[in-house]
């Protein structure tokens, strides 16, 4: 089992890369996120490898709780490696979390690919996940902002549905930040 590579990067696209690891090319699935933050040469993913009877697959994450996250949400069931594909790229970790405690169910449709009986079941099953994903990223000062944000907005009477819609807009590292981005959107829902 391939559980991480590191090479030079020979070709990339949105949704995968061309990893050269010692002479071996690889095609590596990443999401939007991933995609954005790779550097111009050389690289290192966490893996995860899918043996189907037809073909063997890599999903690459740079972040090691972006690939626990699509883990978790590949186990359920009607969620295949394309549509946690397609969360890990409409979503950060953080910002996922936050729309799964927040139970937002318009959050979770945004997503392409998921309907309302598929955003519904997600939310069921990752009910308390929000938690893990959110102690056991690299970046806990982000995802612990992101709470601290959500909870300040929550005690200025704004509902959580609209919480969660306007800070996974927001780009920003401390709550101070996030809360003001969030407010200016908020004054816009």
């Amino acid at each position: 089992m391939i559980v991480g590579l590191k090479g030079k990067i020979v070709h990339k696209e949105p949704s995968c890369v061309h990893l050269d690891v010692h002479g071996v090319i690889y095609e590596v699935f990443i999401s939007l996120h991933t995609f954005s933050a790779l550097p111009k040469a050389d690289v290192s993913l966490y893996i995860h490898h899918v043996i189907r009877e037809d073909a063997q697959l890599l999903f690459g994450f740079l972040d090691i709780s972006e690939k626990k996250l699509f883990q978790r949400l590949i186990k359920i069931n009607g969620v295949g490696p394309k549509v946690a594909m397609a969360i890990c790229s409409t979503y950060t970790p953080a910002q996922f979390a936050t729309a799964i405690s927040n139970k937002d169910l318009k959050a979770v449709q945004k997503v392409p690919g998921i309907g309302p009986k598929s955003a519904g079941r997600i939310l069921v099953e990752l009910n308390g996940f929000d938690a893990e994903i959110l102690t056991s990223g690299d970046t806990p000062s982000a995802s612990l902002a992101f709470n601290e944000a959500s909870e300040a907005l929550e005690a200025l009477g704004f509902k959580k549905d609209k919480i969660s819609k306007a800070l996974s807009a927001c780009e920003g590292e401390d709550t101070a930040s996030l809360v003001k981005g969030a407010l200016k959107l908020l004054q816009t829902i």
